[in-house]
């Protein structure tokens, strides 16, 4: 059920951020592109603070009963305005250790497992791979946030 491409980008895409943002300085980091976006280190907190709730979700399908879970909506959730707070080393260190928990549980699971489903509210009912592929779709989308944002 898991296929060499998602395992690969599970192990590694996270990684492109430290090469993205290493000749930038803090001013760079923290610049909001308009006021009320996120800036570098916002999105970074971001997916710092969706990675805990995308290992419960997976523990929540592995459960059973297809669970259906809201959409994410990070702005005023207590644990993403935490992780802006925490310096840039604090959450790459963050970023880096939940990755490895991600990447042993899925990697873990048995193919049986890996088809049970849970719903998302605009995409339906996904299996745990898929909802896999959407983590890193999603994350692949902020990494292109915070390459342009670094080049601008």
């Amino acid at each position: 059920m898991l296929y060499s491409a998602l395992v690969c980008r599970l192990k590694t895409q996270h990684l492109a951020i430290a090469e993205i943002i290493k000749h930038l300085d803090e001013k760079h980091l923290t610049r909001e592109p308009e006021p009320g976006k996120w800036s570098i280190k916002d999105n970074i907190a971001h997916l710092v603070s969706y990675q805990p709730v995308f290992i419960g979700r997976v523990h929540q399908m592995l459960k059973g009963g297809t669970p259906a879970f809201n959409a994410y909506k990070a702005d005023n959730e207590p644990d993403f305005l935490h992780a802006r707070e925490l310096p840039l080393p604090e959450l790459m260190n963050r970023l880096n250790g939940n990755r490895r928990q991600i990447l042993e549980l899925i990697t873990n699971l048995p193919d049986d497992e890996l088809t049970l489903k849970g719903t998302h509210p605009k995409f339906g009912e996904m299996t745990i791979t898929e909802w896999t592929e959407f983590f890193l779709l999603h994350e692949a989308h902020h990494l292109f946030t915070i390459f342009r944002l670094a080049k601008g």
